[in-house]
C-alpha cells in the first residue's frame, strides 16, 4: 500500500511535465547548451582503471553525480548509492559510521572495495569501511562498479568496486552550509578552492556534525525459571528473533555521538600533460550512550534495576542486573594521505604512480563488567590501532593504433594491534589499569597486473585482463593474559593467487549495447579472521592463521537498450560461485574457530529503466532480486540449503526529480525484503530487536535557490514513519533543513 501511495504522490508530484518542457521562458541558447550537454557521454574510470565512455564500459556501472547528491539533500555518502541496483546498504542505529555497502548478493563489507580517489579504504583489521570519513559535499562522483574485479584490484573485489572521487575547483570559490534536524542533528561545513597562476589547484574544507541520537538499543529479556520475585509494571510483551516469549524492560539511552572531518588537497600541473596530487583528510568520531531507561516500576513506583522480578500472568521471573542497560562509548581516529603523479611519457602512452597511508591511530570501544553500575564499576577498553600502506605503478599505452594495454604493479602492506586493558571505573578512560588481552599481525601483497583492450570491429571491444597477487601474513601474536600456554607466536603464511577476466561489450545497433563477463576474485583472510581470540559469556572465539584466501567466480550477461526519447532501458543476469568462505565451526561448545569450510551460490536479475524529460525532470525504477543458497559447510552441516546471511531477495527503488528554475524536488522510494542474520535462517520474526525486518521507506527532498549565492534546503526522511529494526530500532521520519552560501 505504501509503495502505492508513494506512486500515487509522485503521479501528483511530477503533474506538470509537458509544460515545464515547453516553459516558453527559457532561452534558446540555454535549451541549446542542455541539448548539447545530453549528448555527452559520460566518462568513467573505474571499470578498467582508464577513461572510458560509460556505455562503452565491460561491466555494470553506475554513477551518482554531485548534482544527483545535491537533489536528494544526501548527508552521508553510503546513501548516495542506495538507490543503484544491486547494492544493498546495511545501516544500523541510523548512522553512517555503521553502514556496510555490499554488492551482487556477496555479503559483508570485506568483500567490496572501496576507493577514495583510487586508494584502497577498507581497513587493515576487519576489512570495514568507515564511511562517515568522505564529506558529501567534497565528491564529484561515485562510481559503481558490480562484479567481481580482481583481475585489476586485487583483494577485496568480490562483489565489485565503488571508486568514491573528490573534487577540485577549477576557479575560486566558498562555501558555507550550516542545518539542523531531527535528534537535536546539528551540521556545519566550510570550504574554500582556487586555482592559482593555472597551475596550482587547492581545496581544503571542514565539517562538524553532532546529535543527541535516541534510544535505538533496547534492553529485552527472556524469562527464567518460575519463582518469587518482585512484582513489577511498565515492561511490553515481545519475542526474541527466534520467536521465543521476551519481555522489553528498557533502553540503554540516547546514542549521542559527535565527529569532526578536515581535508586538504593540492595539485600542480607542470604541463598539459604531467601532474603531481597531494591530499589529506583527517576524521574523528565518538559516540556513547545518555543515561539509560528503566521501564520497570514496583509499587511504590521506583525503578527496578536489578534482582528477580515477576512480570505478566502466571507470573514469568526475569533476572535483572543494573549492567543490562548499560553501553560503553568508543571511537575512531582517522588519518589519510595520498600522493599521485601522472604523465604522457609519449603520445598517448600515459603512466601513473600513487603512494597513501590509511592510519587509523584510535580505535577504542568501552565495556562495562557484569558488575558495573550507572555511577561506574569496572569495565574494559580495548584499542586497536591499525595502519595500510599502499604504492602502485601503472603505465597505458596503445597498440596498433586500436588497441590499449593497461600494466601495473601494486604493494601493500598492513598491520593492526589489539590491546584490551581493564578499567577500575568503566565511565572513565583515564583509570585504564593492566593489560588483560592482546593480539597482533601483520600482511602484504604484491601485485601484478595487465588488461588489453582489443577493438575486434567498430562496434565489438574485446578486455582480456589477469592479476596476480603474493598474499604474506606474519608476526602474529595472541596473548589471554593470566592463560596457561600463552602468548602464542604464530608462523609466517603465504598465497599465491591468479585472477583472470574476461568481457565482451557489442553494440549491434546505435541505441543498443550487449556486455558479457566472466572472471574470478579472491579475498585474502583480515588480521582480524587470523589472529583476534576473545572470550565472550564463557565461549571463546578464536582466529586461525591457517586461513587461506576466499574466491568466487562470476560471470554476468546484460542488455543496455535506448527506447525513445531520454528513455533508456537495462536487464543484467549474473551468478556468483563462492569457495572457501571463512567460517566459524564448533569445535567444543566452548570453542570456536574460524576455518575455510564454505561453498555458497547467488545468482539474480537487475533491471533499471530511466525517462529524463530534458533537464527538468528524471524518472526512474529498477529491481533487483537475488538468489543465496550456501551449498556446503563443513563447519555446520545443517546450514546446507540455507540463504546467505545479510543478503535481502528482493530490493526495489523508486523515485523522481523535477528541477525548474531555482526549484529542485525529489521524491524516492525504496524496499528491501527481509535479511536472517542466523545461517540457519531461524530469525524468521519480525517488528523485534534483534531482527533483520523488511522495509519501505520513502524520501522527499526540496531545495530553493533563494538568490545565486543562496539555498534553502529541506528533507523528509521515511515519510511513513516506517516502523522496523536493523538488529537495532531504526529511526522512524526526521527532518532536516539547512542553508548553502556559494561564493
Amino acid at each position: 500500500m505504501r509503495i502505492l501511495a508513494l506512486c500515487a504522490v509522485m503521479s501528483l508530484f511530477l503533474y506538470p511535465l509537458s509544460v515545464l518542457a515547453e516553459d516558453p521562458n527559457e532561452e534558446i541558447k540555454v535549451k541549446e547548451e542542455v541539448r548539447e550537454e545530453l549528448k555527452l557521454e559520460e566518462i568513467v574510470v573505474t571499470a578498467t582503471r582508464t577513461e572510458k565512455e560509460i556505455t562503452e564500459a565491460p561491466g555494470s556501472v553506475s554513477v551518482v553525480t554531485k548534482e544527483d547528491m545535491e537533489k536528494r539533500n544526501i548527508q552521508t555518502i553510503d546513501s548516495a548509492v542506495n538507490l543503484l541496483p544491486g547494492v544493498f546498504n546495511k545501516r544500523a542505529k541510523g548512522l553512517d559510521t555503521t553502514a556496510r555497502v555490499t554488492l551482487r548478493g556477496i555479503p559483508e563489507q570485506k568483500r567490496t572495495l572501496v576507493l577514495i580517489d583510487g586508494q584502497p579504504m577498507n581497513d587493515a583489521y576487519t576489512g570495514a569501511v568507515m564511511w562517515d570519513s568522505f564529506l558529501p559535499e567534497n565528491v564529484e562522483r561515485i562510481e559503481v562498479v558490480r562484479g567481481p574485479y580482481s583481475a585489476l584490484y586485487g583483494g577485496y573485489a568480490m562483489g565489485g568496486v565503488v571508486n568514491i572521487i573528490t573534487k577540485m575547483p577549477e576557479e575560486r570559490e566558498f562555501t558555507v552550509k550550516s542545518g539542523y534536524g531531527s535528534h537535536d542533528l546539528w551540521t556545519t561545513y566550510g570550504a574554500y578552492g582556487d586555482k592559482l597562476f593555472d597551475r596550482l589547484s587547492l581545496f581544503a574544507s571542514y565539517g562538524y556534525k553532532s546529535s543527541n541520537g535516541y534510544p535505538n538499543n533496547l534492553v529485552v529479556r527472556k524469562p527464567s525459571s518460575p519463582g518469587a520475585g518482585t512484582i513489577v509494571t511498565g515492561w511490553e510483551r515481545t519475542t526474541d528473533k527466534y520467536g521465543n516469549l521476551a519481555y522489553l524492560v528498557g533502553d540503554k539511552g540516547d546514542n549521542s555521538w559527535w565527529q569532526d572531518n578536515g581535508t586538504l588537497k593540492l595539485s600542480f600541473d607542470f604541463d598539459d600533460d604531467t601532474k603531481a596530487s597531494f591530499s589529506f583528510m583527517r576524521r574523528r568520531y565518538e559516540y556513547d550512550y545518555e543515561d539509560p531507561h528503566n521501564y520497570l516500576r514496583d509499587a511504590t513506583g521506583r525503578p527496578v534495576w536489578s534482582g528477580n522480578v515477576n512480570v505478566d500472568t502466571g507470573p514469568q521471573r526475569i533476572r535483572l542486573k543494573e549492567y543490562y542497560f548499560l553501553s560503553g562509548g568508543g571511537g575512531r581516529t582517522q588519518n589519510i594521505f595520498n600522493l599521485g603523479f601522472q604523465t604522457d611519457i609519449f603520445k598517448n602512452a600515459n603512466l601513473k604512480v600513487s603512494v597513501g597511508l590509511v592510519d587509523i591511530e584510535k580505535n577504542w570501544y568501552v565495556s562495562p563488567s557484569s558488575t558495573a553500575t550507572r555511577i561506574g564499576g569496572p569495565g574494559k577498553i580495548n584499542e586497536t590501532p591499525s595502519q595500510a600502506y599502499q604504492a602502485e605503478l601503472q603505465l597505458s599505452f596503445p597498440i596498433f593504433q586500436r588497441h590499449l594495454i593497461t600494466v601495473g604493479t601494486g604493494y601493500r602492506t598492513s598491520w593492526a594491534n589489539t590491546a584490551e586493558h581493564s578499567l577500575a571505573d568503566w565511565r572513565d578512560n583515564g583509570t585504564k589499569g593492566a593489560l588483560t588481552y592482546q593480539s597482533k599481525g601483520k600482511d602484504r601483497t604484491f601485485s601484478l597486473y595487465g588488461q588489453a583492450e582489443i577493438v575486434l570491429r567498430d562496434n565489438v571491444t574485446a578486455y582480456l585482463g589477469v592479476r596476480s597477487d603474493w598474499w604474506k601474513c606474519y608476526d602474529g601474536m595472541v596473548n589471554q593474559v593470566g592463560t596457561a600456554g600463552y602468548p602464542k607466536y604464530y608462523e609466517s603464511k603465504s598465497t599465491f593467487s591468479v585472477n583472470p577476466k574476461i568481457a565482451v561489450v557489442y553494440s549491434p545497433f546505435e541505441k543498443t549495447t550487449l556486455r558479457g563477463s566472466f572472471g574470478r576474485a579472491f579475498r585474502p583472510p583480515t588480521i582480524y579472521e587470523l589472529y583476534r581470540t576473545w572470550v565472550w559469556w564463557g565461549t571463546t572465539y578464536a582466529g586461525n592463521p591457517n586461513l587461506d584466501p576466499e574466491t568466487v567466480t562470476s560471470g554476468e550477461v546484460g542488455i543496455e537498450q535506448g527506447l525513445w526519447k531520454g528513455a533508456v532501458f537495462k536487464a543484467t543476469y549474473f551468478h556468483n560461485w563462492m569457495k572457501d568462505l571463512i567460517y566459524r565451526r564448533d569445535v567444543t561448545p566452548k570453542l570456536k574457530e574460524y576455518i575455510n569450510a564454505g561453498e555458497a551460490e547467488s545468482s539474480g536479475v537487475e533491471l533499471e529503466i530511466e525517462q529524463k524529460f530534458d533537464k527538468w525532470v528524471r524518472l526512474f525504477a529498477n529491481f533487483t532480486y537475488t538468489h543465496s543458497e550456501i551449498e556446503e559447510n563443513l563447519a555446520k552441516p545443517t546450514t546446507e540449503g540455507k540463504r546467505l546471511t545479510m543478503v535481502p531477495e528482493k530490493m526495489f527503488n523508486i523515485g523522481g526529480e523535477l528541477t525548474y528554475g531555482p526549484l529542485s524536488l525529489s521524491l524516492t522510494g525504496r524496499y528491501v525484503s527481509k535479511q536472517y542474520n542466523n545461517d540457519e535462517n531461524l530469525d524468521k520474526e519480525d517488528h523485534v530487536f534483534g531482527s533483520y525486518d523488511p522495509y519501505f521507506v520513502a524520501d522527499a527532498d526540496v531545495s530553493f535557490d533563494v538568490t545565486k549565492w543562496a539555498k534553502l534546503y529541506f528533507s523528509v526522511d521515511n515519510i511513513f514513519d516506517e516502523d522496523y529494526f536493523t538488529y537495532y530500532k531504526a529511526p522512524g521520519r526526521t527532518f532536516f533543513g539547512g542553508l548553502t552560501l556559494r561564493f
